[in-house]
């Protein structure tokens, strides 16, 4: 019988595991100041206007781009002009400039990508440009002190080749973790519970960034604000005795894309950044 019990117990760990649901993960929450969401100032949308802007990224920076036109539509007052195109007579006018950025899980193709694309022309036609990294980018065995030293002598080289152009730094999104029946019997087995090691992992080079840059050059900490609630409220999670950040699963529809709440609050976040500095 006791045989039989033990057959039953593991057949129901291996059915659940195949089969329930999962969702963001449970989360502590931290105070922070609160993360201001209301519509952009005439004064923001008037120097933003004025601006050659190039943005590259991939999937989640069109999850941004989209909410930088959901803006746009609803401020009458708004005038500007969001353009897919890396073509350097494009940027001759006014404009947000973006364009999909080297290939995913290839984080120095990215880098490449991005070096390249200010080489071919828009490097100091550009008054503000940058790129992004993707969730995908940053795993648990990525070598993060490796990347952000290419990418520190490459922005850094930029900055020296091209004065004109102001170079944004920005933190690598975030994801939700696995929660719910799966996460808890992955737990119990010992096995990993997807996004907690890579989301750890995540935070760690983004706090490279911060070291690095944060009061000595332009950083938008997209990681800060996808990880904060309207109320100031952080997502956090505990691993290896150590506190980390994750995406708020209220803005994301599938644990790692933004959705139309996530999408706007990114991007007027990344806008007013913008207008502020653009002044």
């Amino acid at each position: 019988m006791k045989c039989i019990s033990k057959l039953l117990v593991n057949a129901l760990i291996i059915h659940l595991l195949l089969v329930s649901p999962s969702s963001g993960q449970m989360m502590s929450s931290e105070k922070v100041g609160a993360v201001k969401y209301t519509n952009l100032s005439e004064a923001a949308w008037s120097s933003l206007s004025h601006q050659k802007i190039f943005f590259g990224h991939k999937s989640v920076g069109y999850n941004i781009v989209d909410g930088v036109k959901d803006l746009v539509g609803l401020n009458p007052q708004a005038n500007l002009n969001v353009a897919e195109t890396n073509n350097p007579s494009d940027l001759a006018n006014p404009v947000f400039a973006h364009w999909s950025n080297g290939k995913n899980n290839v984080p120095r193709s990215k880098i490449d990508a991005f070096v390249n694309t200010m080489a071919e022309g828009i490097g100091n036609l550009a008054d503000i440009a940058f790129f992004k990294f993707c969730y995908v980018d940053i795993e648990p065995d990525t070598d993060i002190e490796s990347l952000f030293a290419t990418y520190d002598k490459a922005m850094s080289d930029l900055k020296k080749r091209y004065p004109r152009t102001t170079f944004v730094h920005v933190t690598v999104p975030l994801t939700v973790n696995q929660t719910g029946i799966k996460a808890w019997i992955k737990k119990i087995l010992g096995r990993p519970v997807w996004g907690v090691n890579q989301n750890a992992r995540r935070n760690q080079y983004n706090d490279l960034l911060r070291q690095a840059y944060k009061g000595k050059a332009p950083l938008f900490d997209l990681a800060e604000i996808e990880s904060t609630l309207p109320d100031g409220t952080r997502t956090t999670f505990k691993s290896n005795r150590s506190t980390y950040y994750q995406l708020a699963s209220e803005y994301t529809y599938d644990g790692g894309h933004l959705n139309e709440t996530g999408r706007k609050k990114v991007a007027e976040q990344l806008l007013i950044f913008l207008a502020n500095l653009s002044r």
